[in-house]
């Protein structure tokens, strides 16, 4: 996607280095972060410098790489799986790390090289993966719609694209008159802050609204679809997504309002039977407690915006049960949330393989 008058991805690799955009620096400044080792893309993936289901896949993809292009030739297997072990417990959720650490690791037995090239390969995908999304969600949105998002599943959270705003960019390109109602989505801010910030880019119309504010605009007739991304699908079409996304789910669903999940398949966990099984990151309390932002000199800032002394329960993600999504926008089409939808497009896929 275009910043300025030049084309990024969020995330790449050059020689033995993985580069991305820094994503805590968004939307103040535009800067660009560099990991040197795979120790390095593992701390940028922690601190969330990269986020995003598809961006942690890829990043979690070249920090594989890194660690093959790294290991000594003493005990290089035990190097080897502790660097995998470390790289697939930076984000517990997101089920594209995973996916793509096997991948990497399963590549670099033949070579470093070959680790790296499917590193590279992986990101690719992910690229003509959320561009077809895209190409299958802008069907479901009619001109001069109104669409609530949730959290960023736009290109900064995968490496281009994006999931969610995909559908959305291709409408606007189509020429289709929409506008976006971004959820800040606390505590982060990843809506107010990256969603905001990747429409203004893409000059798309939108206005920033407090989380608590959607049921209203539903209740107003305000607005007509709702799409948002995934870190996790299970096999019968319970979804992971940023905490929050469940609320908005079932208020999609009392005010009779279509809900999509957009992701691609390589979300789909096929061993993960429903939303129980799935494993909810909880970050630091921090996050809740403070804000990050800058002051009236473009200074950076972190203030305290709750009672001092306080605790905070801070849960990353939540899981929007099957029933209350409309459907699940792939890089296939668009399939129903439900085991036997999700199985024959796995199944689809295994054919398309042999």
């Amino acid at each position: 996607m275009l910043v300025g008058d030049h084309s990024y991805q969020t995330v790449w690799m050059e020689d033995h280095t993985v580069k991305m955009i820094d994503q805590n620096a968004l939307p103040f400044s535009f800067q660009i972060h560099e990991c040197p080792s795979y120790w390095d893309t593992c701390m940028a993936i922690t601190d969330m410098t990269v986020r995003g289901a598809g961006a942690i896949g890829a990043a979690a993809a070249f920090a594989m790489a890194q660690a093959f292009l790294e290991a000594p030739e003493t005990d290089r297997e035990v190097f080897l799986e502790d660097a995998r072990e470390e790289i697939e417990g930076t984000r517990l959720t997101a089920r594209n790390l995973f996916y793509a650490v096997e991948r990497v690791y399963e590549a670099g037995q033949l070579s470093a090289e070959n680790a790296k090239t499917e590193a590279q390969r992986i990101a690719l995908q992910d690229t003509e993966d959320t561009r077809a999304i895209g190409r299958y969600g802008n069907k479901l949105i009619k001109n001069n719609a109104r669409i609530l998002t949730h959290c960023n599943a736009g290109w900064l959270a995968f490496v281009d694209y994006g999931t969610a705003l995909s559908p959305v960019y291709t409408a606007k390109k189509e020429g289709k008159e929409i506008f976006v109602y971004v959820d800040e989505t606390r505590p982060r801010g990843q809506g107010a802050r990256l969603t905001a910030w990747e429409l203004m880019q893409e000059g798309v119309p939108f206005t920033i609204i407090p989380d608590n504010a959607a049921a209203s605009l539903m209740q107003q007739g305000k607005i007509d679809l709702v799409i948002v991304g995934a870190d996790r699908i299970a096999k019968n079409g319970d979804t992971a997504n940023k905490i929050g996304t469940l609320g908005r789910a079932i208020l999609a669903n009392t005010f009779g309002i279509p809900f999509y999940i957009a992701a691609p398949t390589s979300t789909i966990d096929a061993a993960c039977k429903s939303g129980k099984e799935i494993i909810i990151e909880e970050r630091n309390q921090d996050e809740v407690l403070y804000q990050d932002g800058i002051d009236a000199n473009g200074n950076k800032v972190k203030v305290m915006v709750c009672a001092p002394g306080s605790t905070a329960y801070n849960p990353a993600f939540d899981v929007t049960p099957a029933k209350y999504i409309t459907g699940i926008i792939t890089e296939k089409g668009i399939i129903k949330a439900h085991h036997q939808s999700i199985s024959s497009l796995l199944k689809s896929i295994e054919d398309e393989r042999a």
